[in-house]
């Protein structure tokens, strides 16, 4: 039984610790409910196409996620398709980094793509530009946590700048409307990517599946290492007794099987199942009352597929005054012609229509940008009503390490910088592999 560590969840938490447990030559082996790997960023198939069941946008300051993907055979210099950023609502505002780095320390080196931008006034511009400089004076830690829509009126922000750029950017990274979503969290986002060095801030557009970006790669490299990966098995329970950890599998039928002893547990699943596989572990149950009282934001997206010549005006497109909020052409990044996607991300007049509705608007949005678009040949709607916690000021979030000897946990909700996004994730994923290390290296010693 040495050194025999369980992983459950194969999502970009789970694979990551996975990866690392492998790389470090223990025993490992991973169990996830569904066939398909990624958790809440997989692939879905629609109408014969391999799509992703909500879109995420990378940027340059992913550096884990970068660094596992290499190490797994995943090279993110292939199937992340690098850009400097690029913010744009097509005929509204523009504002491009340049696209190499600037002799200026960060943040004024994307001073130039702010006092460049089109659709901003000189005020907002240099109101933009304070603001980043007011977060570095104070090393981006804020006296107290606070709404982030109270932040940007404290320093004097415009309506207009936060609509076309604060906003956008926190929403996208916290899933939280601003006038919930923690300032604190909002400015560590900012902190790795638009004041750290140009490259920090790249756009990273993948160019293959989310399954395929790193959860299908790391798999393998879990097996060449000796491992395994357990699709379509579903844990419902976890026991412990002096042989170490046993976990209970629920079968389609009915039936119910065991696997174990392992010694350590590595627990990488959304928190909302948190607290049921935590039900039989008495030193857990603190953790599963906190994590129980989380709201949670749903993510909605919304495929559509036009004929092949429709295209948008750039490769993400945000959309001002609408129903969505981000439009993706698949066409340009995936090669998948006339099928853009839009993500609609926290709560939202959006929740009040039906699917069919949806549809219809979002076209409209495209409709505004795109001259002449004819109607979609079809749509697809995917909701995710708990993709993530609520990223509110303050919100309590549970370390890695647990109260229970050899469990620890991972994944976009355990405590960290980070909010709920695909870096946040597989951080966790790695502390929860270094600390599962630390504490082997810790016997052997």
């Amino acid at each position: 039984m040495a050194n025999r560590v369980a992983i459950i969840g194969a999502g970009y938490a789970g694979m990551a610790a996975a990866a690392e447990l492998a790389a470090a030559g223990r025993q490992v082996t991973v169990f996830e409910a569904s066939r398909t790997l990624g958790g809440r960023a997989r692939a879905v198939e629609l109408e014969g196409l391999n799509v992703d069941n909500g879109a995420h946008l990378f940027v340059g300051a992913y550096t884990e996620t970068q660094r596992l993907m290499r190490r797994v055979g995943a090279d993110p210099d292939k199937l992340l398709r690098r850009t400097p950023l690029h913010l744009e609502y097509p005929g509204e505002m523009r504002m491009v980094a340049p696209p190499h780095a600037i002799p200026a320390p960060a943040p004024l080196h994307l001073a130039w793509a702010l006092l460049a931008a089109r659709g901003l006034s000189w005020a907002e511009k240099f109101a933009a530009i304070r603001f980043m400089q007011s977060l570095k004076a104070a090393a981006f830690r804020l006296p107290r946590d606070m709404p982030a829509a109270e932040h940007f009126r404290r320093l004097s922000q415009p309506e207009r700048l936060v609509r076309y750029l604060w906003e956008p950017l926190c929403v996208a990274a916290l899933n939280t409307p601003i006038e919930r979503a923690s300032a604190q969290v909002f400015a560590n986002v900012l902190r790795d990517s638009l004041a750290a060095g140009r490259a920090a801030s790249d756009f990273l557009l993948p160019t293959v599946d989310f399954s395929r970006l790193f959860p299908e790669p790391a798999a393998a490299f879990v097996a060449r290492h000796g491992g395994e990966v357990r699709r379509a098995t579903r844990i419902v329970a976890i026991r412990r007794d002096v042989a170490g950890f046993h976990l209970d599998e629920h079968g389609g039928s009915g039936s119910n099987s065991a696997h174990g002893p392992f010694d350590r547990i590595v627990l990488a699943v959304a928190p909302h199942h948190l607290p049921k596989l935590a039900a039989g572990l008495p030193e857990l149950a603190e953790i599963a009352t906190r994590v129980a009282g989380y709201q949670w934001e749903p993510i909605v997206s919304v495929y559509l597929a036009y004929p092949e010549p429709v295209r948008l005006p750039c490769p993400l497109a945000g959309v001002a005054n609408g129903t969505a909020q981000w439009l993706f052409d698949r066409g340009r990044i995936y090669g998948q012609h006339g099928l853009i996607a839009a993500v609609i991300s926290a709560h939202g007049r959006h929740e009040g229509m039906d699917q069919t509705a949806l549809a219809n608007a979002v076209h409209a949005d495209i409709a505004r940008i795109v001259p002449d678009l004819p109607p979609p040949r079809w749509s697809r709607v995917i909701v995710d009503k708990r993709a993530t916690y609520a990223c509110t000021p303050g919100l309590p979030r549970p370390p890695t390490r647990t109260a229970l000897a050899g469990l620890v946990l991972a994944g976009d909700y355990v405590a960290g910088d980070y909010p709920a996004t695909i870096e946040g994730t597989v951080r966790s994923g790695v502390a929860a592999a270094r600390s599962i290390l630390g504490d082997y290296a810790a016997e052997q010693s």
